[in-house]
């Protein structure tokens, strides 16, 4: 992609365009964004894996999403805290929890595409290197998880001219996840000094190579948050640079419990946070300006057109609560 075919005037100009309180005030009926039946779809939900009545309440939404619109995503992303809770038997490539709280709560019969998973804190810390059984258990033949490596890349869209590419990343660095456990008083299993720099590496590296006409990144932790975790300031010294010299059009995450849309000022990147899996929700205490914030549980839509990448969250009784679309040249609209 050429950059300076692309203008950083039209995208901060756009930044702002529609007030903190109006987002928050949408009614249901007014976030609505028509599916386009012709489009590429995905859903994705982060901290859901907890097995509980909040899990299964969004995974029910998602599926009543899409059967009432006749869609077919492309397939789900995974934003990390995959799995919440200590097995006490050991948490293993066919422990009974694969079946019951990502197979059957995300039937293929609905969701017949690929579920591209990134790790979170919690698939670190709750069991003892729970982050290599999902490693493995995406290398079983047959299996819709995917997560060929900490660190990877996809893109979708026609064969030879994709529409986005989606660089998944581990950000569960040492000084983010690592440190000692207060409670147990062992380390905490997070990536090594050596995998950080080799991460950073390849997404350097990644990021300029010829890409998509969008471009998206997911990892688990924000960069930036109005959640009670609030901003992630050594993702922002690494990351942030990368994004505006290459243009990333918007990063995903969850890690706070809520959804948000967050736009910082004179920034190329839009930060989408979808954190209502089906964790418990906190309340948001941040103090960036921003489109959109809501502690509730829920999943958010990604539509992609060559014309624009569409977000709209969704609560879990199925509401859809703020809608926005992301231009190729960065501008976006609210509504």
């Amino acid at each position: 992609m050429n950059p300076s075919l692309l203008s950083r005037r039209r995208a901060i100009q756009t930044l702002f365009c529609s007030s903190a309180a109006l987002a928050l005030n949408l009614r249901p009926d007014q976030a609505s964004a028509e599916i386009a039946q012709d489009a590429l779809h995905l859903l994705m939900i982060g901290d859901f894996g907890t097995g509980g009545a909040d899990q299964a309440k969004v995974a029910a939404a998602m599926q009543k999403f899409v059967k009432d619109n006749g869609m077919k995503p492309e397939g789900l992303l995974l934003i990390g805290d995959n799995f919440y809770g200590g097995v006490k038997e050991g948490f293993k490539v066919d422990s009974p929890r694969w079946q019951k709280d990502i197979e059957a709560m995300y039937p293929s019969s609905v969701f017949p595409g690929p579920m591209w998973a990134v790790l979170g804190n919690h698939d670190y810390h709750d069991n003892a290197g729970g982050e290599k059984v999902q490693l493995a258990y995406a290398s079983q033949p047959g299996v819709r998880w995917k997560l060929p490596s900490k660190w990877y890349r996809f893109d979708l869209g026609p064969v030879g001219k994709p529409l986005v590419t989606f660089i998944c990343l581990d950000t569960n660095f040492p000084a983010i996840s690592g440190g000692v456990d207060k409670k147990t008083k062992k380390p905490r299993g997070a990536l090594t000094e050596a995998e950080e720099k080799e991460q950073l590496a390849w997404l350097e590296a990644e990021l300029a190579k010829p890409r998509a006409p969008f471009t998206i990144v997911v990892g688990h932790h924000p960069l930036y948050s109005n959640g009670d975790h609030g901003d992630t300031k050594q993702l922002i010294a690494q990351w942030e640079p990368l994004f505006q010299k290459h243009q990333v059009h918007a990063y995903l995450c969850g890690h706070d419990h809520d959804l948000q849309h967050l736009e910082m000022k004179g920034l190329f990147t839009s930060h989408l946070l979808s954190g209502g899996g089906g964790a418990r929700t906190r309340k948001l205490d941040g103090k960036h300006e921003a489109p959109f914030g809501k502690d509730v549980h829920g999943f958010t839509h990604l539509q992609i057109t060559a014309e624009a990448l569409t977000f709209t969250h969704h609560s879990a009784d199925g509401g859809a609560l703020h809608t926005f679309k992301k231009m190729p040249d960065g501008s976006f609209k609210v509504g």
